[in-house]
C-alpha cells in the first residue's frame, strides 16, 4: 500500500515514510500548542521535498487542523487581533513567496531552516520586544508573519512572539493562533494559485497526509492541559530546534 500511494504522490517510499512520521508528530503538536504545525513539516521534511512544494502540503494540513480546532478558538481568541494580524499577513505573503519562489531549491531550504531556527531560539528563550504590543506592533507582526509564510509556512511563530509580548493567558494565546491560522487559510489559498505554487500534485499528496494529521491533532488536543502548557510548549521548541539541527547538518553534510 505504502508504495502504491508513494507512486501515486510521485515520491520514493522511504521520502513519503518521512512525511508520514513528520506529519503526525506536527499534528500532535498542533493539537496541543496550537501552533508550529507547518515549522514541524519544515524542519522535519524540508530534506525530502524543497518549501515550495511543502509549502501547498502544509496548507492543506493547517486547513485540516484549524476545521478540527476552530470552535474552541472562535471562542476564546481576541479577534480584533485576528483580524489585525490576517491584514498584515495578506500583504507580507506574496513577498514571501516571490522569494520561494525565484530562489534555487538549495537556497530556499536553507532560508527555511535558519528561519524555522531563529524563531524557535526567540521562542525559547522569550524574546520578544515589547513594542510588538503595540497597535503599530501587531499589523507589523501580521506583515512579518505573511513573509515567514511565503518563506516556509511558519506564520504562527511569528505571532506567538507577538502574543509572548502582550503577555496573553495561554488559553487565548493558543485560540487566537488558532483563528489566525483558520482566516489566513482564505488569503493565503488566492496567493498560492496566483503563484502556481498550488497544483494537482500538492492537492493530492495533502490528501493522503490529511488523515494522519489529523489523527495527531486529535491526540494532542485530548491531552492538553493549560496548566501544563509551559511544559508541553519548551518540549515542542526544544524538538523542533533539534529537527531545525539535524536539516541543516544533512544540507552541509551534503
Amino acid at each position: 500500500m505504502l508504495t502504491n500511494l508513494a507512486t501515486f504522490a510521485e515520491l520514493a517510499p522511504s521520502d513519503l515514510l518521512v512525511l508520514v512520521l513528520v506529519t503526525f508528530v506536527a499534528g500532535l503538536v498542533r493539537g496541543f500548542a496550537g501552533f508550529a504545525l507547518s515549522a514541524m513539516m519544515m524542519a522535519g521534511a524540508v530534506v525530502v521535498l524543497p518549501p515550495v512544494q511543502l509549502i501547498p502540503i502544509c496548507f492543506f494540513l493547517e486547513g485540516t487542523a484549524s476545521l478540527l480546532m476552530v470552535r474552541g478558538g472562535a471562542r476564546d481568541a481576541d479577534m480584533s487581533v485576528v483580524w489585525a494580524l490576517v491584514i498584515g499577513g495578506a500583504i507580507g505573503l506574496p513577498i514571501g513567496l516571490a522569494v520561494t519562489v525565484y530562489l534555487p531549491a538549495d537556497a530556499s531550504r536553507l532560508a527555511a531552516l535558519l528561519l524555522v531556527g531563529s524563531l524557535t531560539i526567540l521562542q525559547l528563550f522569550r524574546i520578544s520586544h515589547p513594542a510588538l504590543a503595540t497597535r503599530a506592533g501587531v499589523y507589523t507582526t501580521g506583515l512579518a508573519a505573511g513573509f515567514a509564510s511565503g518563506i516556509a509556512s511558519i506564520g504562527g511563530m511569528v505571532v506567538a512572539l507577538y502574543v509572548l509580548a502582550t503577555g496573553s493567558a495561554a488559553r487565548q494565546m493558543r485560540a487566537s493562533l488558532v483563528m489566525y491560522l483558520f482566516v489566513g487559510m482564505f488569503t493565503s489559498l488566492i496567493y498560492l494559485l496566483v503563484f502556481d505554487v498550488m497544483n494537482w500534485l500538492a492537492f493530492w499528496r495533502g490528501l493522503i497526509l490529511a488523515p494522519v494529521l489529523a489523527v495527531g491533532v486529535l491526540i494532542g488536543a485530548r491531552f492538553f492541559r493549560p496548566s501544563a502548557e509551559g511544559i508541553y510548549k519548551r518540549f515542542c521548541l526544544m524538538l523542533l530546534l533539534g529537527l531545525t539541527a539535524i536539516g541543516l547538518a544533512r544540507m552541509m553534510a551534503g
